[in-house]
């Protein structure tokens, strides 16, 4: 367990590094550039790696339903989502949102089964650990956190 924890919590930190990179490239370049340039350094990336490690086995895809082809094309949109939301939003209070959005969502395809998932069981301990998240999202942007710190900033 220990092991799954340190990993996801080196992802979350990759993941919000990602995205400042991600706004800054977005800056220069805009949002298409960006998107091929993210997800084109991101599939030689992969390449390169798994090619080093799994050498010609990287490509033995068994018994893989066809939708999950699609999984890239989700990717372009996830990237394009990000980008424009920080850009609207600042990337603390649009990467809440959407950790915020993938956990509802997980929690709904896993309590129905769907996208070949195991069916768990939807609690009502769940739905208020969501609840509780969104409502910290809430605190956060209506907390006046911000418009506090630029005053002390003009004074």
């Amino acid at each position: 367990m220990i092991p799954g924890l340190l990993l996801a919590l080196i992802a979350g930190s990759l993941v919000s590094l990602q995205n400042i990179f991600n706004s800054k490239v977005n800056e220069r370049a805009g949002t298409w550039a960006t998107t091929t340039l993210v997800l084109g350094m991101g599939f030689l990336a992969s390449l390169t790696i798994g090619l080093i490690f799994e050498g010609k086995h990287l490509f033995t895809l068994p018994h893989m339903q066809p939708w999950y082809w699609f999984s890239g094309m989700i990717g372009t949109g996830v990237v394009i989502c990000l980008v424009q939301g920080i850009r609207l939003l600042g990337p603390t209070y649009a990467i809440s949102i959407v950790l915020s959005s993938q956990l509802g969502f997980a929690l709904l395809w896993d309590s129905l089964g769907w996208f070949g998932l195991v069916k768990v069981p939807f609690t009502i301990k769940q739905l208020i650990g969501v609840l509780v998240i969104v409502g910290g999202v809430l605190v956060f942007k209506l907390g006046g956190g911000r418009e506090t710190q630029q005053s002390a900033k003009m004074t």
